[in-house]
């Protein structure tokens, strides 16, 4: 099941429906989930017992947290992903102690950090106004309360293990919103993260659950499955008279695969006659947004409070062009065609990216893909189905938008760029690279054809070699020590302006391998030291020149992807080898 598909069943009754937060749900107002916290732990037990000082920046360098990681299993700490690495670790941290473990977590949960994000309001909105009748968490912060009383006006009290048979209660004489916590509330002092309490969780808090599983439709989200005592909840669910009549659907971050003990569940809720899915999600706040813009019956005033900004339509009449010389050079080429239509490819169940980024390195840069409500391609038919086989059940032409200046076709101006980068880098010594921050053009330093580059090497001298004495760290994922090289480089991307698509070229550099960029900052300092406004103006001319194969100032090249194929197939664009300027006013 995709997103549009859970969206659409939410917001057709939505009171069906009971909510699951995990830690997950709560990262986006700011709070560390129980990753962080562990890892924090274990950071601070390090520098207690060898006498060290690391800070929290530096935890996110892996060779880093694999020292620290091997240290405290040396101490009898559980190994990675154990699945008794939290409770165990509290219990090697706390011991008994449940004040310093209640202090400790109400620091790092405390309501100073949180930043209320709008998957939250839209929850609190859903639950204040009856959308929504029950939600559960394993999270102790007071993010779902402040979001009701942010939105509505009102309290929401929180029952915890304090107050278990009250939630029974509550449930049975539907007195709603019901929200439960299953794992307890910091403030008291029975909250649930020693062993002992997670092997035996609270047999009244927990029968609330189950017996709400015999009513509503579950939607869990933000939470991995790792706890063995919650997973086991579900199955006692599953296990009762009615379970999830309408449905147990469990999101994930897309890109990401379910852990092993959630595909079992979603397994054995199917085979009990359940509809029960993975559902991959951006993320939790984009979830919660797609499901209240689609809702019927949301009050007007809350609607209000979860928006907080509408967007809409602004037309501001640019001035008339100036007369005067050019002020400000920019680095945009126009783009004088786009390709206008592309393959959809079409599977017989939901590809994930992981499957579909594997086909875009498996071949070998001939296959273009993106993905959203439906997967889109550019590359040849027949290696289409060589790669997916009978997991693709058939290709059609689909046309692509003219409009590509909305936030809902960003990705597709991602796809676009891709496919630039690859047309443009054709018959050059140039690679094309695709990462997180965006589509690049790269010298290829195994190229033999100088005389291609010569613009730049004219302007930098040499365009790609070895940094002396820099080698990568050694990690647990990549154990030997490797060189690290770099090339001269430009960032491209596609922008769209006052109606016209741009070709936009940003000088840069390539480091390789990826991973060793932040290790390389000093030499990327003194590359990049002198490349001020008349040098970046010489290095802007020069990427012009060797992408569109000319110097002229005021030529139309047209560039494809691909050899050969059909317009769907190999897309193709013209380009104008003049960038835009800015004139002074009148």
């Amino acid at each position: 099941m995709d997103q549009s598909e859970l969206t659409a069943l939410v917001c057709f009754r939505p009171q069906n429906f009971a909510w699951f937060l995990g830690a997950g749900a709560s990262r986006s107002a700011g709070l560390q989930t129980a990753t962080d916290l562990l890892w924090d732990m274990k950071r601070q037990f390090y520098c207690r017992e060898e006498n060290q000082e690391i800070s929290r920046q530096e935890m996110q360098v892996d060779a880093i947290k694999a020292k620290i990681q091997a240290f405290v299993e040396s101490k009898g700490f559980p190994k990675l992903w154990d699945d008794e690495e939290y409770p165990a670790c509290f219990q090697k941290i706390f011991g008994d102690d449940r004040e310093r473990q209640r202090k400790y977590i109400a620091a790092k949960l405390s309501e100073d950090n949180i930043s209320m994000s709008v998957g939250h309001r839209v929850l609190g909105a859903m639950l204040a106004s009856g959308l929504t009748r029950a939600a559960f968490t394993t999270n102790f912060d007071t993010v779902i309360e402040k979001a009701v009383a942010e939105v509505a006006g009102r309290s929401l009290a929180a029952f915890h293990i304090e107050g278990a048979k009250s939630a029974n209660d509550a449930l049975n004489n539907e007195e709603y919103p019901l929200y439960c916590k299953i794992h307890g509330d910091f403030r008291y002092d029975s909250i649930k993260n020693l062993p002992q309490d997670l092997a035996e969780q609270n047999a009244q808090l927990s029968q609330c659950m189950v017996n709400a599983a015999n009513r509503f439709g579950f939607v869990i989200t933000g939470y991995s499955g790792r706890d063995e005592s919650v997973i086991g909840l579900f199955r006692s669910a599953l296990a009762s008279a009615n379970p999830f009549p309408h449905g147990m659907f469990w999101t994930g971050m897309k890109g990401s695969q379910p852990m092993e003990p959630v595909r079992e569940l979603l397994d054995e809720a199917n085979a009990k006659g359940v509809k029960a899915a993975y559902v991959p999600i951006e993320t939790f706040d984009s979830l919660l947004s797609r499901i209240w813009r689609n809702v019927e019956g949301k009050p007007a005033e809350l609607d209000q409070k979860v928006r907080k900004s509408e967007t809409s339509d602004v037309r501001i009449p640019m001035p008339k062009a100036g007369t005067q010389a050019p002020l400000l050079r920019l680095n945009a080429l126009p783009i004088k065609k786009l390709p206008s239509h592309c393959l959809r490819l079409n599977f017989s169940k939901p590809m994930d990216w992981t499957a579909l980024r594997n086909a875009q390195t498996e071949s070998e840069g001939r296959l273009v893909i993106t993905k959203a409500a439906e997967v889109w391609a550019w590359g040849e038919r027949k290696i289409a189905h060589d790669h997916f086989g009978s997991a693709l059940t058939s290709i059609d032409d689909v046309a692509l938008p003219d409009d590509l200046s909305g936030s809902e076709t960003l990705h597709l101006r991602g796809f676009i760029a891709d496919a630039l980068s690859k047309a443009l880098s054709r018959d050059k010594p140039l690679l094309a690279r695709t990462n997180r921050s965006g589509s690049w053009l790269i010298i290829d330093r195994h190229s033999d054809d100088a005389g291609a580059v010569a613009p730049l090497q004219s302007i930098v001298g040499r365009t790609s070699g070895m940094i002396p004495g820099l080698f990568t760290e050694s990690t647990q994922d990549h154990a030997e020590q490797e060189k690290v090289y770099w090339s001269e480089a430009a960032r491209i991307s596609l922008e769209v302006r006052e109606g016209r698509n741009w070709l936009t070229i940003d000088p840069d550099i390539w480091i390789w391998p990826s991973r060793a960029r932040r290790d390389a900052t000093d030499f990327l300092d003194r590359r990049r030291a002198d490349r001020f406004n008349d040098k970046y103006n010489a290095l802007l001319n020069a990427w012009i020149e060797i992408s569109l194969g000319t110097n002229e100032r005021a030529a139309e090249v047209d560039v494809s992807s691909f050899e050969s194929g059909i317009e769907s197939e190999n897309p193709s664009f013209t380009i104008g080898s003049r960038t835009a300027f800015s004139r002074r006013l009148s």
